[in-house]
This record gives structure tokens, sequence and C-alpha cells, in this order.
């Protein structure tokens, strides 16, 4: 009889991290920053119908990178608990951290067990409040580790050297003509310190939770026209309120497939 193969647990954890984190950084990044009115999100994504940013409830949205198929399942999932949640007891109760916990959860199961792989997903959860001190934002791994991130967060691609020039032009106070353009100007930079990219309105996945909106729904994507005024720096477009979601968009869930996300 053959002696089993020993790996150490910690040998065994390491590897699956390892897995996991090549795996998301295959994926375009997504930059998640607060400016003076709320939080805006700004994905390199090419297509319409696959989003790496999404709404969960009244001031929560959701954004990730890695597998499609994995990450919106837990978008799903955290729809569903936000939703029974409200229902149950109060809207008021749904928050952000309560949602992140449940994540962390979710992820920390299926990484610890030894029957599936990691799931190869990076997750941001945020919560516009009544004002800047009251926003959260949280980054959650795929070994279920919750981070408290404060200002701005980068997951996905190049995400250390994004996080490093972000870290530098980054303040309190942004305009939200200002603070686009110095997200996309983060993921348009070359890591090697080649010339950036240009990156179109067609390349690119922006939302905002918006405090200043009088629905109680804060959530709304920039699109089209008003997304490409504002990266021109047309700050005019900001007063642009038009209600771009099909008041559908949180319970309707895209099929799921893989995608290089």
């Amino acid at each position: 009889m053959s002696t089993p193969f020993y790996v150490s647990p910690q040998q065994a954890m390491a590897d699956r991290a390892e897995y996991a984190r090549k795996g998301i950084a295959r994926g375009r990044s997504v930059v998640v920053l607060t400016y003076a009115d709320g939080i805006v999100f700004v994905a390199e994504n090419t297509s319409r119908a696959l989003h790496k940013v999404s709404e969960i409830y009244d001031k929560i949205a959701f954004a990730a990178v890695g597998r499609y198929n994995e990450f919106e399942n837990l978008r799903i999932g955290g729809v569903r608990y936000a939703d029974l949640r409200g229902y149950t007891y109060d809207r008021a109760d749904v928050t952000a951290r309560g949602l992140a916990n449940v994540y962390a959860q979710t992820l920390g199961t299926i990484f610890s067990s030894v029957g599936e792989k990691p799931y190869e997903v990076e997750l941001i959860v945020a919560e516009v409040g009544r004002t800047g001190d009251d926003d959260q934002i949280y980054r959650l791994t795929p070994d279920g580790s919750v981070v408290d991130e404060k200002n701005y967060v980068v997951v996905g691609g190049n995400a250390d050297s994004i996080g490093n020039y972000l870290g530098q032009r980054h303040r309190s106070g942004f305009s939200l003509t200002e603070a686009i353009k110095v997200a996309v100007d983060s993921l348009a930079r070359d890591p090697n310190g080649g010339a950036p990219r240009a990156l179109t309105p067609d390349q690119l996945e922006v939302a905002v939770l918006d405090r200043q909106r009088f629905q109680q729904r804060k959530f709304k994507r920039i699109l089209g026209g008003q997304l490409a005024r504002l990266l021109d720096g047309d700050e005019s477009a900001e007063s642009d309120d038009s209600d771009d979601t099909d008041g559908t968009e949180k319970r309707a869930a895209t099929p799921p497939g893989d995608s290089d996300q």
C-alpha cells in the first residue's frame, strides 16, 4: 500500500491562494473611489451585458473581477439576502457591512473546502452614507478576508500599480468629473512606463452611488452621451439625472458564463 502524498495545511492554503490570485490578475481592473457626492465605480469592460458593477440594494452596490459565473452567483445571492432582510425587518437593516460578512462566510467556506476549487474572484461592496464620513467600502478576497478600505480601492489586473497612482492623486471633495478622469487615467496607464492607452466610453463601465439623488435608490449607471461629456471634462453633464436603469436590474440575472472579466 502506497503512502499518501502529504502536503502541510499551510502549503495547501498558500497554493489555493496563489491559484485564485493568478485568476484574478488576468481580469481587467475595477476602480472604486469616493467623490464629493458619493462613490463612483469605473471598470474597463467592453461588454454591455456582462456587468462588473451592479446594484444590490437602495444604497449598496457591488463590483467584482475574476470569473464571471462565480461572481454573478455571489451577486444574485447578495440580492436575495438584501431583499429578504429588508422585507423581514426594515430596509435600514440592509447594510454593506452585513452583506460583506455574508460574502466573507461564503468565500471562506469555499476556500477551505477540500472538495472544490477556490473562487477566482475579488469583490467590492460599497454603501453611500448621508455624508462622506459615512461612506463604506469593503474589499473581499477569495479566502473570505474583509478589508475596510478608505477613499479608494482597486481590484484585478495591475491593482498595485493603479492603487499607487490613485494614492498620489485622490483627494477629498473631487467632483464627479474629476473622479472619473482620475479613475480612467489610472486604468489607462502602462505599468511598464510606456505611453498610456486611450480608453473610450465603449470600453468603460461607469456607475455611481449618488447621495444627492431624491430617489431611495442611489445607484445610477453613466452611459453614452453623458459619459462621453464627462470624459471630455464637461461638468454640466453631472446634473443629467436621467435614469438609465430599467428598474429591474438588481433582480434580473444575466445567464452565467465564463468571461475574461
